[in-house]
């Protein structure tokens, strides 16, 4: 519980804080065209509400829906001369964006 010490979701004032960055992927490219739904990795404490908001102030658009989704990090291990080292990959928090019809968010225009 230490981690929550450190950011409370109260003390996030900025957008900047909540998106960390969008999830570009083959699937959500798909979902991106037919469903009008993005993907975005987002601050583990931070909740749905909060997510609602800093979408719209970034990037001027009409949230329908916000879906999120906790991971675990993965186990890793890697054989070296010294032996085995074991470690873990970082938890983290997705969230699944649905905008109004019409809306669209050009991950590209800045490019």
């Amino acid at each position: 519980m230490f981690y929550s010490k450190i950011r409370n979701p109260a003390n996030m004032n900025t957008s900047f804080e909540i998106l960390l960055k969008p999830i570009l992927t083959e699937k959500l490219t798909a979902q991106e065209e037919h469903l009008n739904r993005y993907g975005f990795k987002v601050d583990r404490t931070a909740n749905k509400i909060q997510i609602k908001k800093a979408i719209e102030e970034m990037y001027g658009v009409t949230v329908e829906a916000v879906n999120t989704m906790r991971y675990a990090g993965k186990n890793k291990s890697r054989f070296t001369k010294a032996g085995v080292i074991a470690g873990r990959g970082n938890h983290f928090k997705k969230a699944m964006i649905t905008l109004k019809k019409g809306d669209k968010i050009d991950f590209y225009s800045n490019i």
